[in-house]
């Protein structure tokens, strides 16, 4: 029963580690036709199943054991939980005549993850198997998506019963809303064709819903500019002479100096995070803000907003985009325009110490922007974010909301597994790296050809930026003094090592690496040690408050 009804949803790959509680399971599985992939860490399994959904648009699935196999999974889908990303995460449980007892491998993680997910469900009966797989891939994939736990106890998988799968599924009180209020469509229009200097920002909402192309046309007719939130990027194409780059904590400096200056914001599939608007009394002041999302718990959840419009992104844009015309705002532009050839995304050269926003630069030239990038979450992170343009959506993978360390990995075996003919890099930092570097294995096994791109600077280097800047130098537990050799690692792995310690090794080992074509491969790059991510808004500051790099004269 429960790989059909896998089958009936379409899910080809589950990710998992195999334990005691969830064995019928397993077993039911070694058979079917679905392809299973054993990750080396629970926790590797719910990234890469988020990866998958990321980089296909469907729901990720995972199945874990119980007990300590269930706990493992909660950073996963706390980081989905914030990303709005479906997945399903199957746990074994103890028998029910067991649960409350303290039994062998027994966690309650309904109980634990109740604040993490979108719902759950523990499945005490067999004859409920069939409904709450059912509800749990509809839940996870419509709305506003997010992870779902489904617990299994031993008893009920080792049940038989009369298997129906059910045709529909009707939740009362839970309807998501499609599309948006008209008169607030008609509304948002009017200011639109008012506005003198309004401003396109994005996010993940994008992606979910498919809305890419109606999102370039509503730019592409009015004239406006569009910025994205890191979660948004590729949503717009990122060398379209409309966009003008990420906004927020490390965002361009044009953007952020066009959002503060801007008379309307027009938000899609955003939540107005407190990473984009800084200090929120002073976020774009005197502007009108429209918001369009589907969640309305989101709307003037941290930002009061003019006309709200709740509704799916690619719905709304359609009915928006037959009422609004080209605007009048060549002022405005003259002014961007200015801004962007002042304060341009910059860093200094420094011979042949290799610059982590070089290595960037030259990754984007070498795949010529197609390929898939997943990073892990730090100064690499940003400098992805910033030198890396991204066409087209569901090619950046990146946690985002919870910022999870080692992230990267896992993600990038799930991408490699949903979009087996793309190019999948991930973008890592040593200290991330070795957070997760086990799931290697996972690559190596199943000839996954996803590389590894290490920024080593030796430290948690996002961390000690801070602590250079705001505590007098006070590297405090931030250096990572031992690290394995990277290469060597590799190498023990069966694949590929590529070490840079000069800038014109850069190139080179780029090319090798991403010339390996049957299996992973690891490159990794010794960068200057203390560079800094800039621009910069400090912690409490405004969107304009930007601590910018120097710029030499």
């Amino acid at each position: 029963m429960f790989v059909k009804c896998l089958q009936e949803e379409g899910v080809d790959t589950v990710f998992g580690y195999q334990g005691g509680a969830a064995m019928p399971l397993f077993d039911a599985l070694y058979d079917a036709d679905i392809k299973f992939i054993m990750n080396r860490h629970e926790q590797g399994t719910a990234h890469a199943a988020e990866g998958y959904a990321r980089a296909s648009g469907k729901v990720g699935v995972c199945l874990v054991t119980s007990g300590p196999g269930a706990t493992n999974l909660v950073t996963g889908i706390a980081d989905a939980h914030m990303d709005s990303v479906p997945i399903i995460c199957f746990t074994g449980q103890v028998a029910t005549h067991l649960i409350g007892n303290d039994a062998f491998q027994e966690a309650d993680i309904i109980g634990i993850t109740r604040p993490i997910t979108k719902h759950s469900y523990i499945v005490m009966n067999v004859k409920d198997v069939a409904r709450a797989i059912k509800e749990a891939f509809y839940i996870a994939s419509t709305g506003r998506p997010g992870p779902i736990v489904v617990d299994m106890p031993r008893d009920v998988s080792r049940s038989k019963t009369t298997f129906k799968y059910p045709d529909e599924v009707n939740i009362r009180g839970y309807k998501p809303t499609l599309h948006g209020n008209i008169p607030q469509i008609k509304r948002a229009a009017q200011a639109i064709a008012s506005a003198r200097r309004p401003v396109i920002y994005t996010g993940g909402g994008i992606m979910t819903s498919g809305a890419s192309e109606e999102l370039l046309q509503l730019a592409e007719i009015t004239g406006i500019p569009v910025t994205n939130t890191l979660m948004g990027l590729g949503g717009f194409p990122g060398t379209h002479h409309l966009f003008l780059g990420m906004l927020g904590m490390h965002g361009t400096w044009y953007a952020n100096t066009a959002v503060h200056n801007c008379d309307l914001l027009i938000s899609i599939g955003a939540r107005f995070d407190d990473r984009v608007t800084g200090k929120i009394e002073e976020f774009v002041p005197g502007a009108k803000i429209i918001h369009v999302d589907i969640d309305p718990a989101a709307i003037e959840k941290n930002i009061k907003v003019d006309i709200p419009i709740v509704g799916d992104a690619k719905n709304v844009l359609k009915e928006l985009n037959t009422r609004v015309k080209p605007c009048d705002i060549s002022e405005w532009w003259a002014q961007i325009e200015k801004w962007k050839s002042e304060h341009p995304l910059y860093y200094k050269d420094e011979g042949q110490v290799i610059k982590p926003q070089y290595v960037i630069e030259e990754l984007y030239r070498l795949t010529k922007g197609d390929a898939i990038i997943t990073t892990g979450v730090g100064q690499h992170q940003m400098w992805v974010a910033q030198y890396y343009r991204f066409n087209k959506p569901r090619t950046f993978l990146s946690s985002s909301g919870l910022g999870t360390m080692g992230w990267g990995l896992p993600a990038a075996v799930g991408a490699s597994l949903a979009q087996p003919k793309k190019t999948v890099v991930c973008v890592e930092g040593d200290a991330g790296f070795q957070m997760t570097f086990y799931e290697l294995a996972t690559a190596v096994q199943y000839r996954l050809p996803l590389k590894v791109v290490v920024i080593n600077n030796e430290f948690m280097g996002m961390v000690r930026q801070w602590q250079q800047m705001f505590y007098n130098r006070r590297y405090a537990y931030s250096c990572i003094p031992v690290a394995p050799d990277f290469v060597k690692l590799a190498e023990s792995f069966g694949i590929k090592g590529l070490r840079a310690v000069k800038k014109d090794e850069v190139a080179s080992v780029l090319e090798e690496g991403l010339s390996v074509t049957d299996a992973p491969a690891v490159m990794e790059f010794r960068v200057a040690r203390e560079e800094n991510v800039f621009p910069m808004i400090p912690s409490g500051a405004a969107i304009h408050q930007m601590i910018e790099a120097e710029v030499e004269a």
